[in-house]
């Protein structure tokens, strides 16, 4: 029992560094693309806001143990889970396609726990529901909807500026912007990895009592989102500078600013969204409010096929890969 939950830990610890690896261009990609940060010092405020959130958040954590499967799980059924959303990730990396790895560890985990109880009823429909499958469509929206808002305000707001003093003051608050929302990447998606590691102890008797999260875990899974920050995406940062919509410091300010909102919102209700989503569609509404033909829609197509996908892929990958380990394990 105590190897497997071993696994379980350095498995999730490398989850966690893909995702920072993964999500680097969350934080960065617009500041870099618009000039306002070296690639280096991007990254390293990125690492440091993403270690830093990772610590001051449990509420996300919380969900992914309660609210989204009641079995009494065998340790291989969460190593299972955690292994199909590292091979999505994969997957998706190569292919330069910014994804989830918040839905897919999710849907992992849903579709682990299927194959594992041979039932739909051991999953919490409700809590799936209410803090995975609406946020997964409102967060994108509200990010649309909210970068392309205030987009249009700014653009009223700055008409008398001279566009040297544009140049000038908004690379400085996108250095603000980027902090804001490595933080709130941190408080969020580093919270998935602490509570799958809370889950595999519960589950294997290391851990009891009311849900907390171990100081260990804590300072484990902040340092691996920081080493895997720190490492970088440049695949993703590509797509996600460049490949959606071109960007003017203002709109990486207004895109970055309206997203880290958005993020902070959702994990104050405790709701594991996809930073990659918000991040993407506030980039989206900040190009349509110049224009709608300055979004690469081909590419936006893409890019939201891979977020309709994600959830019932890695279920079916979670179960192959529970089904595979239930035959050794």
């Amino acid at each position: 029992m105590l190897s497997i939950v071993i696994l379980v830990v350095l498995f999730a610890l490398g989850f966690e560094f893909l995702n920072g690896f993964n999500d680097t261009a969350n934080a960065i990609a617009t500041s870099v693309y618009t000039r306002a940060l070296s690639v280096g010092h991007a990254i390293l405020l990125a690492s440091s806001m993403n270690f830093i959130g990772a610590l001051v958040s449990k509420g996300v954590a919380q969900t992914i143990v309660e609210e989204i499967v009641s079995a009494d799980l065998k340790e291989y059924v969460i190593l299972a889970a955690i292994i199909g959303a590292i091979i999505w990730d994969i997957v998706t990396w190569w292919l330069a396609i910014p994804s989830s790895s918040s839905h897919a560890l999710i849907g992992s985990l849903v579709g682990a726990t299927i194959a594992y109880t041979m039932s739909t009823s051991n999953i919490l429909w409700s809590g799936v529901l209410n803090k995975v499958i609406i946020p997964l469509f409102t967060s994108p929206l509200m990010g649309l909807a909210i970068g392309f808002l205030i987009m249009k305000l700014f653009n009223q707001l700055l008409a008398t500026w001279s566009p040297s003093k544009v140049n000038k003051v908004f690379p400085k608050l996108q250095i603000f912007s980027a902090a804001f929302v490595a933080l709130t990447h941190g408080m969020n998606d580093a919270q998935k990895t602490m509570g799958i590691i809370t889950l595999a102890l519960i589950t294997g008797g290391y851990q009891t009592g009311d849900f907390h999260i171990q100081i260990w875990v804590k300072i484990a899974c902040a340092t691996m989102i920081m080493v895997g920050t720190a490492v970088g995406g440049r695949r993703i940062m590509k797509t996600m500078g460049a490949g959606v919509t071109r960007l003017n410091p203002v709109g990486g300010f207004v895109a970055q600013t309206s997203s880290a909102a958005i993020i902070a919102l959702m994990t104050h209700f405790h709701a594991p969204i996809s930073t990659t989503h918000v991040i993407t569609s506030s980039v989206m509404g900040v190009g349509a409010a110049r224009r709608a033909s300055a979004v690469k829609w081909g590419a936006a197509k893409d890019i939201i096929l891979t977020w309709i996908i994600t959830l019932p892929s890695t279920a079916a990958i979670g179960g192959l890969v529970c089904w595979v380990l239930g035959l050794f394990l």
